[in-house]
């Protein structure tokens, strides 16, 4: 008997996900969309769908709390979602390379919000994810 329908989905946001295959936004994208027990919600403000998925503008159209928040956009773009980050409360939020903010990470953590900076790639062939 195949148990894996009854283990928790995972919830993953990505937000700056791209429409470039060679972008490792739009891979995890695509790894995580394949996979069962992951459920992906890409955010991007210009794009309307991605591989016939619906993509959110901005991550204040997400009403719930998901697992994991993970960002590919730079500084500059992140600290202007502070206050839906720590409305949404996510689980973990992942500051992929290049898209590091120490003060947004310090704030989010003194939230009780975990964060990490790390490739979200890597985590999910490393099962970390």
């Amino acid at each position: 008997m195949d148990f894996s329908a009854l283990k928790h989905k995972r919830t993953v946001v990505i937000v700056g996900v791209s429409e470039k295959p060679d972008r490792t936004s739009r891979q995890l994208f695509q790894r995580l969309s394949g996979r069962a027990e992951f459920e992906v919600i890409p955010v991007h403000p210009k794009l309307k769908e991605l591989e016939g998925k619906p993509v959110m503008a901005s991550i204040s159209e997400i009403n719930r709390s998901p697992d994991i928040l993970t960002l590919y956009v730079n500084s500059e773009i992140s600290k202007g979602m502070e206050g839906d980050i720590l409305k949404m409360k996510p689980g973990k939020v992942i500051f992929n390379p290049g898209a590091e903010n120490p003060e947004l990470q310090m704030i989010l953590e003194k939230n009780g919000i975990a964060t990490e900076e790390a490739c979200s790639l890597v985590l999910l062939s490393q099962n970390a994810l």
